[in-house]
């Protein structure tokens, strides 16, 4: 496994390539170009506030912006780097077949390209920040660690999806219907308060409510994480990290006979 890790590192130069490539590629027909990347996150925290806030009246104005703001760009950096991972093996078909590569190179190219993107999820938030005049506090500082976790939790997600994928096509269909269920089961858009108390063992077994309420803590309540969840969620993924890289390591001539 240390080799192949090894292997990993040694192609960092073509790893850029394919995060560069992957970036280029998301708005490369349209007129806007990179705007998007801003544009898109505030057009959809628009809608929602505008459904919830506006329509339904069901949450305050400045304080729900920002809860949303966040849980949205918290939401877009899980889909995103969950959603494109699975076609990660299977679209570099032509290349792997004619090119030796370690093929966990691609799921995770896909985490970083979607990280990239988060970068500018956080200028969203930002935004939102200075149009509902508020400002964040000394708790900040907490912030790239619980990025840290999500990044280790979303590439382990993704390495598994990436690989299962290539022997399972259902895996993409599967993933698109999960993938809502998720979202609507995630305090992305709705308070904790406002689930029954019957429902509330959905937040103590999602992963992505921990995260959501770690970066709600930090950037609006201005206090600290639960360090001790996080530690174990992102514990968890290492070791599955570390799992499926052994395995890519084992089974990599699989994916070229499957592909």
């Amino acid at each position: 496994m240390k080799s192949y890790i090894n292997q990993l590192l040694m192609r960092k130069d073509l790893i850029k390539y394919l995060v560069v490539s992957d970036l280029k590629a998301q708005h490369k027909n349209s007129y806007l170009g990179f705007c998007w990347w801003l544009i898109d996150p505030l057009l959809q925290i628009f809608i929602y506030y505008f459904v919830v806030v506006i329509v339904f009246q069901r949450a305050k104005g400045a304080e729900y912006g920002v809860f949303l703001a966040i849980g949205l760009m918290v939401w877009r950096w899980l889909a995103s780097s969950v959603t494109t991972s699975v076609r990660s093996i299977i679209s570099q078909a032509a290349l792997i077949t004619q090119v030796y590569l370690p093929k966990a190179a691609f799921p995770v190219c896909t985490v970083l390209s979607q990280t990239i993107n988060f970068g500018f999820g956080l200028i969203v938030i930002l935004i939102c920040f200075i149009v509902f005049h508020l400002k964040p506090g000394a708790a900040i500082v907490w912030l790239p660690f619980v990025i840290g976790m999500q990044f280790l939790f979303m590439l382990a997600i993704a390495l598994f999806i990436a690989y299962t994928s290539v022997f399972v096509r259902d895996i993409e269909m599967i993933t698109q219907h999960f993938m809502r269920l998720w979202f609507y089961g995630s305090p992305v858009i709705w308070y904790d308060s406002m689930i029954p108390k019957g429902g509330k063992w959905i937040l103590k077994i999602n992963p992505m409510a921990s995260f959501l309420s770690g970066y709600r803590k930090i950037i609006i309540d201005n206090s600290a994480p639960d360090f001790s969840l996080l530690l174990v969620i992102g514990f968890v993924s290492i070791i599955s990290i570390l799992l499926l890289i052994n395995h890519y390591q084992r089974f990599e001539h699989k994916i070229i006979k499957a592909l």
